[in-house]
């Protein structure tokens, strides 16, 4: 199986959380393909929606986030050098020596994320953990002038490197938390209008700013009014070296959707997911949640006076780094599953906790 083509352009826009108008495009035109209604709102959280084939079938939105980790220049010195603050959760150690992209109103300046060589940090300094402000951007300018007119403050950088694929379906790229999250929701809708509809109107939703504030879903929930939804996000895969399946469950490659159960996901959804799965011959994996999903699902669910939402996740190795691995397989599945789920919404479901 290759890389999906709309895949692979999700993955290479750069959208950090507040800038994802990149991502958003590749969002839209990838649902005119198999909808005309496609709008993107003030916030630019894009929204594809199929037509129910049945009156009274329940509104069903699939969402996946499309802004992704990045930084934000904060400051320009008088030598050039740029200054940064994470956009979303980073791992400081992981930037050191990575290729960046800056995007400007002129178009991508590239640099590279350094400190000092190990030759010249102290013995005390060596044995911690670099932190973002001990971290610069170099972009070759010679001096503070030279930078200011290449870059502006506030202007956004995503770790540079296209994606790559590996043997056993595996690929890795930057940008899968949560660019596959979106593209399952595209797909599944894309699969719900092929069989001519669902019951129940499908809508497929690119969300902005979940790295930060849950912003997108928020307001998308709010507007749109789902009778149901389902948050599309990445677990952490568990057959890597160091990890404990004794404190978030095993979920490894290969083993389908992850469909997530906890305090703010609604119990009928989670059992319709599981029947959809079984029908379709779907393998997956449970994973819980106490109190917080740490998800979309977090905003959803208490928009208005409530959103029944359910969670599926997809395996994902190395989380908020540029060598994020997925395998592919286990994204059709996602995708074919949340189809099923969509097609099992007739008229007179109840949602209802009892």
């Amino acid at each position: 199986m290759p890389l999906p083509d709309v895949l692979r352009q999700l993955l290479t826009a750069a959208g950090p959380s507040g800038y994802e108008t990149a991502p958003a495009a590749v969002f839209a035109e990838a649902g005119r393909r198999f909808t005309d209604d496609v709008e993107t709102d003030v916030m630019g959280s894009v929204v594809a929606r199929v037509g129910g084939t049945s009156s009274g079938a329940p509104f069903l939105a699939v969402v996946g986030h499309i802004d992704e980790i990045g930084l934000i220049v904060t400051h320009i010195d008088d030598n050039g050098f740029l200054r940064f603050t994470g956009v979303g959760g980073w791992d400081p150690q992981i930037l050191v020596g990575q290729r960046v992209e800056i995007t400007t109103r002129d178009g991508v300046v590239p640099g590279v994320a350094g400190r000092k060589a190990i030759h010249l940090l102290r013995e005390e300094e060596r044995d911690k953990v670099p932190k973002l402000r001990d971290l610069h951007v170099d972009i070759g300018a010679k001096d503070g002038d030279e930078a200011r007119e290449l870059v502006r403050i506030g202007d956004v950088a995503v770790i540079a490197g296209a994606p790559l694929e590996l043997p056993n379906e595996r690929v890795v790229s930057r940008s899968m938390d949560n660019r596959l999250g979106s593209f399952i929701a595209l797909e599944a809708a894309r699969l719900v209008a092929e069989a001519g509809g669902a019951p129940g109107a499908v809508a497929a939703l690119g969300v902005v700013q979940e790295e930060v504030t849950f912003a997108g879903a928020r307001t998308s929930a709010f507007r749109l009014q789902p009778d149901v939804a389902i948050v599309v996000d990445v677990t952490h895969e568990t057959g890597s070296p160091g990890i404990d399946v004794n404190e978030g469950g095993k979920h490894e490659f290969g083993q389908g959707p992850v469909i997530e159960r906890g305090s703010v996901l609604n119990p009928v959804v989670f059992e319709l997911l599981c029947e959809a799965a079984g029908r379709e011959e779907i393998p997956f994996t449970v994973a819980a949640s106490a109190r917080a999903t740490g998800t979309d699902a977090d905003a959803i669910h208490l928009s208005r006076a409530g959103v029944p939402t359910g969670g599926v996740s997809i395996a994902l190795r190395y989380m908020h780094s540029p060598v994020e691995m997925v395998q592919l397989g286990d994204i059709d599945a996602c995708a074919r599953l949340i189809a099923a789920f969509a097609q099992s919404l007739a008229a007179g479901t109840s949602f209802g906790r009892s």
